[in-house]
């Protein structure tokens, strides 16, 4: 019984299912389409928004915060230092801003404490922080950043080495610049992300490598690939979808693995949940959870690393004695028990329960023509052809043709991705020895996703 307890745990190590202490930053596999941990195991990017963590929430909020996302299944927090909403002038919870004297570039020592403790209080729940030194209103002024703009090339750089250095041994760290802006054309704005990227990794320890990304608005064809894809520095791609639904955001998936060198890819902000609809809430209403379940396993399936997940009311930490931005429905602590929030485990679960690195997108399975709409079916499977994942965003009825699995016979299982449950197809255990057939799942119409398992029993 020892032996068989022993090998059933070393098993779900193998597939990530079993917490793992952080032992150093996030890797790229050496396949170079997915993340691994220190270690060598699975990493399957499952990231919630949190951009106003350091800025406005105390200790003990981040604590309460932290808490829910862990149970939730999250295991990566994207988080801002020096933050959208007024971030520089506006204090912290604590009462402090990150510069004593700006125009010396004087920081305020008390304000990165407090971000050094929460990354720690992270660490302690085996979360990684995605962490961006700057939102993108500190370079450049628009219609919704309050600024000030203070980066120039050299001031980047300096800032880079500057933070580089102070978390270079961190070890549940990833760096993400960007912050919501694209670089403008006849402008230093790339410049001044290449020097900053270059400040980090002037100042990574080599035992502790912290790898890089960034996260642009949403654009075409690409997100980060689009200015940065051959920058030495740029470890794997982010895009952003945006805040509209049944946009095909698998397009963006797919042009970024197109790419040489290969680089991983994730979509970095989707629409968030409870968001206003293309931000026209008096017309078009607010995302609901089966807009953001579609787009994760849009995303997922078409071979992206992982998948951010975001809350409107949450990224923004808004609370009653805050100004909304963009009509949140409800205070953040509110919000952090929304039906997607509570799904994401899902996902996560199922990806990692077959081999990992060795998963490719395969349309070729689906064998009935489709047009890119709310409909639109996915599917993926392993290399070896030992399994395949097909997602239906409304339960629709497709043929699949199953010629690059092995074997002749399969086992078939459907996975309800609001509940995670499973159970046999309407084979049950009668073993389908065809290749193409027409599948029907258990349900249509909206909110009526559903994934279908196929394992090849030899």
């Amino acid at each position: 019984m020892k032996k068989q307890l022993l090998f059933s745990f070393a098993l779900l190590l193998s597939f990530g299912l079993v917490a793992q202490k952080i032992t150093g930053p996030i890797q790229v596999h050496q396949d170079q389409r997915y993340l691994m941990t220190a270690d060598g195991q699975p990493f399957f990017w499952m990231a919630d928004t949190a951009w106003e963590l350091f800025h406005r929430l105390d200790e003990k909020e981040t604590t309460h915060y932290l808490d829910v996302r862990k149970e939730q299944g999250f295991n990566v927090v994207q988080a801002v230092v020096l933050a959208e909403l007024d971030g520089i002038q506006t204090p912290n919870a604590n009462g402090d801003t990150p510069f004593l004297n700006l125009e010396k570039w004087e920081y305020n020592e008390a304000f990165f404490s407090h971000v050094d403790k929460v990354l720690n209080m992270a660490l302690e729940r085996n979360m990684h922080i995605a962490l961006l030194p700057t939102w993108g209103d500190k370079l450049f002024k628009d219609s919704w950043g309050i600024g000030p703009e203070i980066f120039t090339p050299s001031s980047a750089y300096a800032y880079g080495k500057w933070i580089g250095n102070r978390y270079r041994n961190q070890k549940n760290l990833i760096w993400v610049l960007g912050g919501d802006r694209n670089p403008r054309e006849s402008s230093q704005d790339v410049e001044v992300w290449n020097e900053m990227a270059k400040g980090l990794l002037e100042s990574q320890n080599p035992a502790n490598p912290i790898p890089i990304t960034f996260h642009p608005q949403p654009t075409s064809p690409g997100g980060s690939s689009n200015w940065f894809h051959q920058a030495n520095w740029l470890d794997f791609n982010m895009h952003q979808t945006g805040h509209c639904p049944n946009q095909p955001t698998y397009e963006k998936i797919a042009h970024d693995l197109s790419l040489s060198p290969l680089k991983p890819t994730i979509d970095g902000e989707p629409m968030y949940e409870e968001h206003p609809k293309c931000f026209n809430a008096k017309e078009l209403g607010y995302s609901e959870a089966a807009d953001i379940r579609k787009i994760m396993y849009w995303n997922v399936f078409t071979g992206a690393a992982g998948q951010t997940y975001g809350c409107h009311a949450v990224w923004q930490m808004y609370d009653l004695d805050k100004s909304p931005v963009n009509g949140p429905l409800k205070p953040w602590h509110k919000s952090l028990d929304l039906e997607v929030a509570n799904q994401v485990k899902h996902l996560k679960n199922l990806m990692l329960s077959r081999p990992f690195f060795d998963r490719i997108p395969d349309q070729g399975l689906i064998s009935s023509s489709q047009v890119d709409d709310q409909t639109y079916a996915v599917a993926t499977r392993d290399k070896k052809g030992s399994f395949a994942f097909f997602y239906f965003p409304d339960g629709k009825t497709i043929k699949i043709n199953l010629t690059s699995l092995k074997g002749s016979g399969y086992k078939m299982t459907w996975k309800d991705p609001r509940t995670g449950v499973e159970f046999l197809g309407n084979t049950g255990e009668k073993i389908l020895e065809k290749k193409e057939f027409e599948v029907i799942p258990p349900s249509n119409g909206r909110g009526n996703d559903w994934i279908l398992i196929v394992d090849a029993l030899d």
